[in-house]
């Protein structure tokens, strides 16, 4: 399905799948399952990520992600995605492709996490190869960008093993943990070589 013929709706039936992993939009369901992940993994995680607001994890946070997350998909600015492994369905961290730009640009961000637990498996990878290919290949974009500290070498590693090239170096880029911090710019190309999805786009009922 061609970004002409996408409708918002068809966000709950999209589902993404590579490999030990699939992902689709975030649903109220899932917030247990969100939220256990992610206090498991905040001294992981806030490191690497704006500063957490006291209610972080609370049910109601949640939920205003859930209609930030809406508004972006039925403007066409953001996508975003809880990843899944595939043999239990346990949730195992998320990815969301934001300030999509059109005209001359067809370009998006992209920011991604993954719970302690998971990391360093294989997951993330295979959960970003599915994303590049609906990026590229469903929304028609060019260019997908990323950036990471400097000093996350792992992040850097990934990034790279999915077919990013490091582009530059941004001081005081974003507000990361309270802290305005330098960033190592990536980006990937629909026509750079990469590795691909198994199965790139599923549909279902």
């Amino acid at each position: 399905m061609l970004l002409s013929n996408f409708r918002a709706q068809d966000a709950k039936s999209l589902r993404l799948i590579n490999q030990r992993v699939y992902l689709r939009a975030p649903q109220s369901s899932d917030w247990r399952a969100w939220a256990d992940v992610r206090a498991q993994s905040r001294d992981f995680l806030t490191p690497w990520e704006p500063t957490w607001s006291y209610d972080a994890l609370t049910r109601g946070a949640f939920r205003r992600r859930l209609r930030q997350y809406g508004s972006e998909w039925r403007q066409g600015v953001g996508y975003s995605f809880f990843v899944f492994r595939g043999e239990d369905d346990a949730l195992l961290g998320g990815i969301t492709m934001s300030n999509l730009r059109r005209g001359v640009a067809q370009c998006a961000s992209l920011g991604y996490w993954i719970g302690r637990r998971h990391a360093r498996q294989g997951f993330m990878s295979e959960a970003l190869v599915a994303v590049l290919d609906y990026g590229f290949d469903q929304l028609g974009l060019h260019r997908l960008e990323a950036a990471c500290l400097p000093i996350n070498e792992a992040s850097q590693g990934l990034l790279q093993k999915v077919g990013f090239s490091e582009e530059g170096y941004a001081r005081q880029y974003l507000r990361i943990n309270a802290q305005w911090q330098d960033h190592v710019l990536f980006a990937v190309l629909r026509d750079d070589q990469r590795q691909r999805s198994s199965d790139p786009v599923g549909w279902t009922s």
